[in-house]
């Protein structure tokens, strides 16, 4: 029997190209006894039929709901394009069988990188300046001068694989780097020159604060309005993490107030945000819709990753990146891997 792939229908434009570039799927090109398709349909939630007829899912938009994988017969793993797997029931996945990957080492580069190109906006206000000349207010420039990093605070709220590659990208710069995680890595943070800090200390000190953590129970609203409150009036915050992470009416007053001095976002707690939504109309906050790290590259690495993780279920290894562990244990992943 083939080792089949579903590859969800939203990578698929109308006229039947793939819409992002290359994600990677050359990647199965050669391998014997795999056939992999697009799904026929587009599913805001995969239907319970793709746990029979598929041993993989490589997953981009689509819920993966308790209900898609419930008494799943043949699903071995959802290979979820990109980190986040907030349209995945996790619980569910690990009760049925099913793996759920995620591809850290493809979006590791992009996410940084697009974060560095939100803190140098902010810092140079580069929205500022582009809205001067459109207004043919050239002689105004003086009035907008931004501020340079070399010894400024840059703090990242979360030290995983984000923040690390963040703080990499960011020594050229020369600014000084805090962190605030519960399980950072002393000495990672240590090699990178990074002091770790309790976070309301990261809030007082930092001129850019930058969410790098991901979203939990632990994380939801972690960023309120106590916690902007700390922030200094000529200070920043960037996220391109979750949305939920940062408590949105009280960043969204915050902002209104001009208690802090800008905002760089790219998530939302609802997305897509309501076009009626006040941070829109704002002139302190730079917005993009969850895709501020896209790129050629970022696709092609995710893809490539996701597709690993295919090819390793298939050869009956084990994936490197893993949401839940555990779920190795269920007794029809246990029947395949020791086969």
């Amino acid at each position: 029997m083939s080792f089949r792939v579903g590859v969800t229908r939203d990578f698929v434009n109308p006229d039947g190209s793939v819409s992002c570039g290359d994600i990677g799927l050359g990647t199965f090109d050669g391998v014997s006894g795999l056939e992999w398709e697009f799904l026929p349909e587009n599913h805001t939630v995969l239907p319970r039929s793709v746990a029979d007829d598929y041993d993989a899912i490589l997953l981009l938009g689509p819920r993966a709901a308790g209900e898609s994988v419930e008494g799943a017969s043949r699903l071995k793993i959802l290979a979820r394009f990109g980190v986040g797997y907030d349209n995945v029931d996790i619980p569910a996945c690990s009760r049925n069988g099913v793996l759920v990957s995620i591809t850290p080492d493809g979006v590791r580069r992009p996410v940084a990188a697009s974060m560095v190109l939100y803190i140098l906006a902010l810092a140079h206000r580069m929205i500022d300046k582009d809205r001067l000349i459109r207004a043919g207010r050239w002689n105004d420039r003086l009035g907008y001068m931004g501020v340079g990093l070399v010894g400024r605070t840059v703090g990242l709220i979360g030290f995983g694989n984000i923040g690390r590659e963040l703080s990499c990208l960011l020594q050229p710069f020369e600014p000084n780097i805090i962190a605030a995680d519960p399980v950072a890595d002393p000495e990672a943070a240590a090699r990178l020159g990074v002091e770790l800090v309790a976070l309301d200390d990261l809030l007082a000190r930092s001129d850019f604060v930058c969410v790098c953590c991901s979203l939990s129970a632990a994380t939801h609203h972690l960023i309120g309005e106590p916690q902007l409150s700390m922030m200094k009036p000529t200070a920043f915050l960037v996220n391109v993490a979750r949305g939920p992470i940062v408590d949105q009416a009280a960043l969204t007053e915050t902002l209104r107030e001009r208690k802090i001095a800008g905002a760089a976002l790219d998530v939302f707690e609802v997305e897509p945000i309501e076009t009626s939504d006040p941070l829109l109309a704002m002139d302190n906050v730079i917005l993009a819709p969850h895709a501020i790290c896209w790129t050629d590259q970022c696709f092609e690495g995710n893809g490539r990753s996701a597709c690993r993780s295919i090819l390793d279920v298939m050869a009956r290894r084990a994936p490197t990146h893993l949401v839940d562990q555990a779920a190795l244990l269920h007794p029809r992943l246990g029947a395949w891997f020791n086969t």
